[in-house]
Formats: structure tokens, C-alpha cells, sequence
């Protein structure tokens, strides 16, 4: 079976993002590493899984990528606070946080025969 190589390299690209915030917060008392490394470590093998099911539905693969989306927003936007000091944007966080929630609702969805759309 061929895979979606960019959800792959995502997952990897997440899972050392998920080890290298660890690290951050283990050497700094203030800031968001220790929230965001949890949520890169979490979505790292969900991606690798969505490598293969993307290829597979069009839903879920819609669904990955509004995940990377929120990703992109929620932790850039407390990765900014951290070595900017500042916000992304007003409300990237709860954007991003939003983002997610419906992401995964549509990967979600792909277990419904009847929400999904086959490739042809």
C-alpha cells in the first residue's frame, strides 16, 4: 500500500518537535513547552496512521489537514509567547484549539461509510 509521505514526514517531523519541547521544559521553570510537547508526542503517531488512511479517504485526509492547521496556530501561537513574548495573532490559540477539535471530528467521520469520500 502506498503512503501520503507528507502525513509521514509530519509525524516524524512532530514526534522530534514533541522530544525537543520536552528538553525545552526541562530546562526552563516558565513558558508552554511542557504543554506543547505532549500535544506534538500525541499527534506525531496520529499522523503516521493518517498516512495510511489518507490515502485511503478523501475525508481523512481533509481531516489531517485541518489538524496540521490547528497545529500550526495553537502551537505557534504559545511558541511566539514563549520566544516573542507576544501572540501569534489575536486568538491563534483558540483557533488552532478549534481547528483541532473539528479535525479530528472529520477523521472521526471517515468510520461512517455514508460521510466519506472514496478516491477514485
Amino acid at each position: 500500500m502506498e503512503i501520503n509521505r507528507v502525513f509521514a514526514g509530519l509525524g516524524g517531523l512532530f514526534g522530534a518537535a514533541g522530544i525537543a519541547a520536552y528538553a525545552a521544559a526541562a530546562h526552563s521553570t516558565s513558558g508552554h513547552m511542557a504543554t506543547i510537547a505532549p500535544i506534538l508526542l500525541i499527534h506525531a503517531p496520529a499522523f503516521l496512521s493518517l498516512s495510511l488512511l489518507g490515502k485511503l479517504s478523501r475525508a481523512s485526509y481533509l481531516g489531517g489537514l485541518v489538524l496540521v492547521l490547528g497545529l500550526l496556530f495553537f502551537i505557534g501561537d504559545l511558541v511566539s509567547r514563549d520566544f516573542n513574548g507576544d501572540r501569534l495573532f489575536a486568538f491563534a490559540a483558540p483557533l488552532g484549539g478549534s481547528l483541532l477539535i473539528l479535525g479530528w471530528i472529520v477523521v472521526a467521520a471517515t468510520a461512517f461509510k455514508a460521510l466519506d469520500f472514496k478516491r477514485g
